[in-house]
């Protein structure tokens, strides 16, 4: 049964993983169920009310990763990583390697294809085999969610088979150990070949934005007429919301019409808007997870 919180804390540690075979390592922040009460603690311009260190309360837990977008940062989907955690979930956060915040060397690269989700499967390896974490994960119950570049990501990891703009395909790694994906605004686009989704076969979430001209809504027609079974899954148009809404809400300070993905489509409210989707995300992810182990 999905976990009932009773006074529980959101813990952080943050990890490195390392890819060998690329001579490269890329950090991963770790939120997870705590009872070591929290307090406001700085990442770089973000609070977030955790206890870093903390023991890790006594699972199994599901496990989330969380994928970034394009150029972006692990640290921008915290409403949705603390929620998830507060609730009894570990969250694993990767910061992707050449297509982050302060490095895009491999943003265009047909590597950065390749690496996206080699590098998530290395981050459940890593958790998997981490003395502090390994024994409270469920290994059974392991999901992805994605944002724009992390929502092809996380479909190239369900057994998506993606192709780049100019035609050729792309190999990547599948990791059959995710039970379900949560996407928001996805990068859909890889897969627009015939077959391209026809492994993609675990319940998604598929959230887009109404006002949205880096994922328009054609995005949405690749997933749902892509993958064999459209019954699993499960989409909802965020009225009025761009395609930067999914990230939460900044600080005042960074609040500005010059940064992008600060801003959002007139009258429309982050601040109310997360309030409510890391609860649709965590009621997605216990009906699916929890469903498919009683099967």
């Amino acid at each position: 049964m999905p976990f009932v919180p009773s006074q529980t804390y959101v813990g952080s540690r943050q990890l490195k993983v390392t890819d060998e075979a690329n001579n490269l390592s890329f950090p991963v922040l770790v939120h997870y169920p705590t009872h070591t009460p929290s307090a406001p603690t700085a990442f770089g311009p973000y609070m977030m009310d955790v206890s870093p260190q903390a023991a890790v309360s006594e699972g199994p837990f599901p496990f989330v990763i969380i994928s970034h977008g394009n150029s972006g940062s692990h640290l921008l989907y915290r409403t949705i990583s603390l929620h998830l955690a507060r609730h009894g979930y570990i969250v694993a956060m990767p910061q992707h390697y050449g297509n982050n915040r302060n490095d895009n060397s491999l943003g265009d690269k047909v590597e950065n294809l390749q690496y996206r989700p080699r590098h998530v499967s290395m981050t459940i390896d890593a958790l998997l085999a981490n003395e502090t974490f390994g024994k409270q994960i469920d290994s059974d119950k392991i999901a992805v969610v994605g944002h724009s570049f992390g929502g092809y990501t996380a479909l190239a990891l369900a057994g998506g088979e993606p192709w780049k703009q100019v035609g050729q395909p792309v190999a990547v790694q599948h990791d059959s150990r995710i039970k379900a994906l949560v996407l928001m605004a996805p990068a859909a686009g890889y897969f627009i070949p015939v077959d391209s989704l026809a492994k993609v076969t675990v319940p998604i979430l598929l959230l887009m934005a109404e006002h949205d001209p880096y994922t328009p809504a054609w995005n949405a027609d690749v997933v749902v007429k892509g993958v064999p079974d459209q019954s699993q899954v499960t989409l909802r148009v965020i009225e009025n919301a761009g395609h930067f809404s999914f990230i939460s809400p900044f600080p005042p300070a960074m609040q500005n019409p010059g940064f992008l993905p600060s801003t959002d489509p007139a009258g429309f409210d982050r601040e109310q808007f997360h309030n409510q989707l890391p609860a649709e995300i965590l009621r997605f992810l216990n009906n699916k997870l929890w469903r498919l182990a009683l099967k």
